[in-house]
């Protein structure tokens, strides 16, 4: 697949991101200045390195539904939707952000996972009407903060006569979701993310809107900047073998918890009506006195003082989860998402173990440490136990 057009563009630097087998630009010299524009709606972003999976048949709708954590079945042409494919233990294996224009149900993945999804969607089609394709080669991705700033770079494809425009639905709260975080101060209320599907020759043109200063244009690191802000999860970032859709606060946009059976149901109802996520999703303010910005995979350490130390001993250093993305926020300053266990109390100052340096974090709560059951189940009294 040829490389980017983007990177012809003045000060155009390749991603050094988590899955890129054709990188888009990371930035143009000026991340900062970019967020900004992307955050006012001025500005677009080239996301080469997502995929592009379609179903097309009369049962794509029904067959999806009937694997997926989201419902399709109500999907009008133009819709929107985001969906898991969970294992039987409801882990999460693909994260696909849906738009169906009536005749084609197009899937938009990472772009390492378009090959294994279209695998798996074409190893389950038995006798259904459907017909799956990996059309990555053909179709690209721009994303954008603002449809305005799209329109002046280049129109979605609309093969059926519908625009693919995928609306993030994060900000949206909507029956049969379930939120952990707490509503006051949740930034997905600022957050408006567009993902339009276009045809990967078309992308000339948009580089040509670009120079000619029909619109401004951003970095992918511009756009995880925005993401990690919002407290946006994502399958390359966020997710690892152990991954349940709690702990990352998964259930408000990407599960129905009033559709039917499918697989990792029973984990997903289980979890959520009479347990706890066994880990949660934090953003941690970091300390850039040093500037150190850790990377994915860095360790959260916790520190324990034991209420009566001796003299001169050090606290207790524990291993309490890992980063998963990180940036430096125009405003936030540098700031990170991270993986903690539950365990960890909301308060316990963090840190961070980067590049042989200990960089001072302090949480704020996405899946708060105290998140409980849904329902409350009554224990019953031990046999033989008196009142």
């Amino acid at each position: 697949m040829a490389a980017s057009p983007f990177l012809a563009l003045p000060g155009a630097v390749p991603a050094d991101d988590v899955d890129d087998a054709v990188a888009g630009p990371g930035h143009y010299g000026n991340p900062i200045v970019e967020q900004r524009h992307l955050e006012r709606g001025t500005a677009i972003v080239d996301l080469s390195d997502r995929g592009v999976v379609t179903v097309t048949g009369p049962d794509r709708l029904s067959w999806l539904h009937s694997m997926a954590s989201q419902s399709f079945t109500g999907l009008r042409p133009g819709d929107a939707a985001e969906a898991l494919f969970l294992d039987a233990s409801g882990r999460i294996e693909h994260v696909v952000h849906a738009v169906d224009d009536g005749e084609t149900a197009w899937l938009i993945v990472e772009g390492a996972d378009a090959a294994p999804l279209a695998s798996f969607l074409d190893r389950m089609r038995f006798m259904l009407r459907v017909e799956v394709a990996d059309r990555t080669a053909e179709f690209a991705i721009l994303g954008a903060t603002s449809a305005d700033a799209l329109d002046a770079a280049i129109p979605a494809a609309a093969p059926a006569g519908i625009g693919l425009d995928w609306v993030d639905p994060w900000s949206t709260r909507t029956p049969g979701t379930h939120r952990y975080a707490r509503d006051a101060g949740h930034p997905a209320s600022d957050w408006h993310w567009i993902e339009r599907i276009v045809p990967r020759e078309a992308l000339p043109a948009a580089v040509a809107a670009v120079r000619a200063g029909r619109v401004e244009v951003a970095g992918s690191l511009a756009a995880e900047a925005l993401r990690i802000a919002a407290w946006r999860p994502r399958l390359a970032t966020e997710v690892d073998e152990k991954s349940l859709p709690h702990e990352l606060d998964w259930l408000q946009s990407a599960v129905d918890l009033g559709k039917g059976c499918y697989k990792g149901q029973e984990t997903v109802a289980k979890v959520l009506n009479l347990g706890r996520p066994p880990r949660r999703l934090v953003l941690l303010h970091l300390d850039g006195s040093d500037t150190v910005l850790p990377a994915p995979g860095d360790e959260v350490i916790g520190e324990k003082v034991r209420p009566e130390p001796l003299p001169g001993e050090a606290p207790e250093r524990r291993v309490v989860g890992h980063i998963t993305s990180s940036t430096m926020h125009h405003e936030l300053g540098p700031v990170a998402l991270a993986v903690i266990k539950r365990q960890v109390p909301a308060d316990l100052p963090l840190i961070v173990e980067s590049h042989g340096t200990d960089v001072a974090a302090a949480q704020v709560e996405i899946v708060p440490a105290d998140a409980s059951a849904a329902v409350d189940v009554p224990r019953l009294p031990r046999l033989g136990a008196r009142p």
